[in-house]
């Protein structure tokens, strides 16, 4: 690709970069393929992420790790994930989005051969640091793919690309326990890292050159002021944001809970069974990617109160998993729809009210999506422990409805932010 595929049905606006010769930043639709690269990267970046979940007993015992200190790959993966959103993300509306796109991939790429080769547990906790830390990238694709779209087809391009990252999630965990069953926990870092570079390498290809930024000669004290000061004007992002921690939460509380019912008896599933489910979730996010096609049409609002009834609702088959496995894939079905279709309204709504702090916009939400992934796998586990599976759906369930609520009471009859309707005019 080229940086002549970015746009199709709109002219280049022309520059001259620092050396003289001329370029082009391109401002219209992007094309299909551009598209696709914006996903399969957004995919790939988060998979590195959630690859070590399922390989952490594998890694303490290759590291002479114990089991307690162990469990601090995935605390500090998000960690590093939860700083790089307040720190690195809002440096797209600062730097050249291209530079910085293909700067934080190729550094990834380290980072993930520092874990691959890893010697001590000190290597592994630092190297996992980065990982998380450089995956934000997938917010910065998600940010400069939403103002590289036309306005009409901003939602729809952004639920495309959302698609890869909730495609990433749900499959990780498959991949990596494939991989490791042939070479190792080792292989599954060390192959990432050679398709993170080959990455690279695509999008330093594709990305058009010199686009200009928003911010560009601020200071990064500015920047970061700048993104908290969006919280106070931006109704619509505080709400957002809202609804981001509660449907994560809800998403989260079934995913990191559910192995513990199917691995145990009577149902004793195997890693590869219970891996299935996430193909079965994977069905119905991806189903939703369209849902930023209503945003694009004035009807976002309409799409959050449906989804977010389907997500209650989806917990109702979930909670007979002790009679019905076909049920609770109904229910995976429902919930990880509605929580994509929600995803992707959430940032077609935000990117529309303010395109010209996509980034900061982005990066900011994101925040929230963070506190509620993280607050949902320590709730879930507790609920489970205390109550067991009825425990856990009810406490989904409780979630789910407090998000519904807040949509009725506060949120329901706010109007959508200007430009979003423009393709429906």
């Amino acid at each position: 690709m080229t940086n002549q595929t970015m746009a199709e049905a709109a002219p280049a606006k022309e520059t001259k970069t620092a050396d003289g010769k001329r370029d082009n930043a391109t401002a219209g639709a992007l094309s299909p393929a551009a598209v696709l690269l914006f996903a399969v990267a957004c995919g790939l970046s988060v998979a590195n992420i959630y690859f070590a979940q399922p390989l952490l007993d594998t890694m303490a015992r290759d590291l002479a790790i114990t089991p307690a200190v162990i469990g601090g790959v995935v605390t500090l993966t998000q960690i590093g994930y939860a700083f790089g959103l307040m720190l690195i993300v809002p440096l797209g509306d600062l730097w050249d989005r291209r530079r910085l796109i293909v700067g934080q991939t190729v550094l990834s790429a380290l980072a993930l051969a520092i874990v691959g080769t890893a010697p001590n547990a000190a290597v592994l906790l630092a190297g996992m640091v980065l990982v998380g830390l450089l995956a934000v990238v997938i917010q910065v694709l998600v940010a400069y793919a939403a103002t590289l779209a036309a306005p009409a087809d901003r939602g729809r391009t952004i639920g495309t690309v959302t698609s890869g990252v909730v495609s990433g999630i749900l499959l990780a965990r498959f991949a990596a326990g494939a991989l490791a069953d042939l070479g190792g926990w080792r292989m599954v870092y060390l192959t990432s890292a050679a398709l993170t570079l080959v990455l690279a390498a695509l999008l330093a290809r594709a990305l058009p050159r010199h686009a200009p930024q928003p911010m560009a000669g601020s200071s990064y004290a500015k920047l970061l002021r700048s993104t908290v000061a969006l919280f106070v004007e931006e109704r619509v992002l505080r709400e957002r944001a809202v609804f981001a921690l509660l449907i994560f939460a809800s998403f989260s509380v079934f995913w990191s809970s559910v192995v513990l019912p199917l691995a145990a008896p009577p149902l004793s599933l195997s890693h590869t069974t219970i891996g299935m489910l996430g193909i079965a979730g994977l069905a119905g996010a991806l189903a939703a990617r369209n849902s930023g096609r209503l945003a694009d049409r004035g009807w976002g609002q309409r799409t959050t109160g449906l989804s977010l009834l389907l997500m209650l609702a989806g917990w109702v088959p979930i909670a007979c998993l002790n009679t019905s496995l076909w049920l609770v894939v109904v229910g995976v079905l429902m919930i990880d729809f509605a929580v994509q279709a929600i995803h992707v309204t959430n940032q077609s709504l935000i990117v529309a009210a303010r395109p010209d702090a996509a980034s900061r916009l982005v990066g900011g939400y994101m925040v929230f999506y963070s506190i509620g992934t993280g607050f949902g796998a320590i709730s879930s586990t507790m609920a489970y422990a205390a109550t067991g599976w009825i425990g856990v759906c009810a406490l989904g369930a409780a979630i789910s409805a407090v998000a519904l609520l807040f949509w009725v009471i506060a949120v329901s009859r706010t109007p959508v932010p200007v430009g979003v309707c423009s393709a429906a005019s």
